[in-house]
């Protein structure tokens, strides 16, 4: 039986919480530290009987891999600090607050050789993964349609940098967005956006409109909301997150010229006879398989400890394809400020997100 990786969680925020959740109850991670460097935060976690510590420096030596939970601004500069202690890092999403940043973590981790994962977790779920494979069934892609719209509660504002530029739904939410595309189908190369903060009036905005193109000519639409109530995100859609109510409601659909397919059930219209699938015969709909609740963040950790154990793994984020996500991600925001369609390749390497 292998050894289990014994791996610190650096940043004890809510998702640093669920990191620490899941690696204290998998049989192939054994937590050897939670490093946060508020006090009142410590002594809570230290109640509860977990080995928490305040700085890198305090993490015992025979520690291998971590966890980075901290605010995005701190990924290059924690994933720096681990890769030079020789531990392989799995980051949470976004992979950084920049494109040159991501580019230096990339370098770091290449010249250490160790393994450097980004946290989008939602690859983990065995739908998605089905998903992917029964795409080909509809043929080449001709579009695709998504909703995203949760309402966050009025105290989650509370937080001073909430309502700063940065911390919007394209910032927050939309990166799990653009890799779960990448995942399926493709990056986007193109995203022409409109953003709206007419709802709560903040700084940051609380909607935004996306039109997308794809390397084959294939366009999607996307609506982002933080503002409005509704049944559709992934989040409800697939309840992971014991935070958000749950709905069993699609919320993307792809089209192509055999058929259609509904995410995250599976649905698919398709042929209901022989002969071109065109508008004067019915489509047959085609029900999705089923598939047992997993926690992705507990699937995820359990792969990325396999994989350090010598696996392999095509599921995983890699940094090409964090950094992929993130410059579209980035893309996004920099088209809503600017007025015109962004391309791949054309964020400035230094862009947060935000015009100075």
């Amino acid at each position: 039986m292998t050894a289990p990786l014994p791996l610190c969680v650096i940043g004890a925020g809510s998702i640093g919480r669920r990191h620490i959740e899941v690696a204290s109850a998998s049989p192939a991670i054994r937590l050897t530290a939670v490093v946060e460097p508020q006090a009142e935060t410590r002594a809570e976690l230290g109640q509860g009987g977990l080995p928490v510590v305040a700085t890198l420096d305090e993490v015992p030596k025979d520690t291998r891999a971590c966890v980075i939970a901290t605010p995005t601004p701190d990924h290059m500069p924690s994933s720096l600090a681990a890769l030079s202690r020789g531990w392989a890092v799995l980051v949470e999403k976004p992979f950084a607050d920049t494109l040159d940043n991501a580019r230096s973590m990339m370098a770091a981790a290449e010249t250490a050789g160790l393994p450097l994962i980004v946290g989008h977790h939602r690859r983990c779920h065995p739908y998605v993964m089905a998903m992917r494979d029964a795409l080909p069934q509809i043929g080449p892609l001709v579009g695709l349609q998504g909703f995203w719209s949760v309402r966050k509660h009025d105290s989650y504002f509370d937080a001073p940098w909430r309502r700063l530029p940065g911390a919007g739904p394209l910032a927050s939410n939309l990166s799990h967005e653009i890799d779960l595309l990448g995942f399926l189908t493709g990056l986007p190369v193109e995203v022409t956006a409109l953003t709206s903060s007419a709802t709560r009036g903040l700084v940051i905005e609380d909607t935004a409109a996306l039109a997308f193109r794809f390397e084959n000519g294939a366009l999607g639409s996307f609506l982002m909301s933080d503002a409005g109530a509704s049944p559709w995100s992934f989040e409800a859609s697939s309840s992971e997150n014991p935070a958000i109510a749950g709905s069993d409601q699609d919320y993307l659909r792809f089209t192509g010229p055999l058929g259609a397919l509904a995410f995250p059930s599976l649905t698919r219209w398709g042929a209901s006879g022989p002969g071109e699938v065109e508008w004067s015969k019915p489509l047959k709909c085609i029900p999705g398989p089923q598939f047992d609740r997993i926690d992705p963040l507990r699937a995820q950790i359990d792969r990325f400890a396999a994989l350090l154990n010598g696996g392999t793994d095509d599921v995983l984020c890699r940094p090409e394809n964090g950094f992929a996500a993130l410059e579209m991600t980035l893309a996004t925001a920099l088209s809503g400020q600017t007025h015109r369609p962004v391309r791949r390749g054309e964020v400035p390497g230094d862009f947060t997100g935000v015009l100075t």
